[in-house]
This record gives C-alpha cells, structure tokens and sequence, in this order.
C-alpha cells in the first residue's frame, strides 16, 4: 500500500515553522517536515539505490542505480532532524555535512550531492 502524499502547503508551513523554532517545534510538526522533505527528495530523485534515513521520523529510498532488497542497504544516508532539514531546505551543503560529521554517508553510492536542498 502506498503511503498518503503530505500536501505541499502543509509540508511548506511545517518545514518553515520546524526551522524558526528549531527544537522547540513539537514533535508532530518536525515529523512533518522531515517526512514532507524526505518525499520530495524520493520524487526528485526516483530510485532505490540509496537509503536516507532521519530517525526516528522517515527513511526512504531514492536514486536510480542498483536496486537493494534485503538486509542492510549497502549505501546509507542518516542525518538528525535539524541537519536534515538544514541540508534539505539548503542552509547546509552536502560537503559542510560531510566535513563536519553530522551526516553519517556509508557505501560508494551514499551521495546527495545536487539531490539537495529539495526544497
């Protein structure tokens, strides 16, 4: 069963009300955000090559290439939820994220980049 589409504007209002209040947006707004973004980047980059996880709100498969099927995903993305929305909306390039240890990229295929900012 497919999973029900976030609506774009609601998406938009949840990620712009989790980046304004940061940590102090209730769990049910960056939840939102998170899975909204992490949809946008599964359509923008259709695919099941890598996995991109941001726990514990959503993961999702995307990038064309060899498809994964069982066990552990050989290329793994995850993020926390305030450097996912950073690098998703663009405040944080891919190669910031990787100099700074706050993503954690496994796999010879685990690359966002120009796959973000999704939004």
């Amino acid at each position: 069963m497919a999973r029900a589409r976030i609506d774009d504007g609601a998406g938009r209002v949840a990620v712009r009300t989790a980046l304004a209040e940061g940590a102090g947006a209730s769990r049910d707004i960056r939840a939102q955000a998170v899975r909204y973004t992490l949809q946008l980047l599964a359509e923008q980059a259709e695919g099941n090559t890598l996995e991109v996880r941001v726990p514990p709100f959503g993961a999702v498969q995307c990038i064309a290439g060899p498809r994964h099927t069982r066990g552990t995903p050989p290329n793994v993305v995850e993020t926390d939820v305030a450097t996912w929305l950073a690098l998703a909306t663009g405040a944080l390039s891919w190669p910031e994220g990787i100099a700074s240890g706050l993503i954690h990229a496994s796999g010879a295929r685990a690359d966002l980049t120009g796959h973000v900012p999704v939004l």
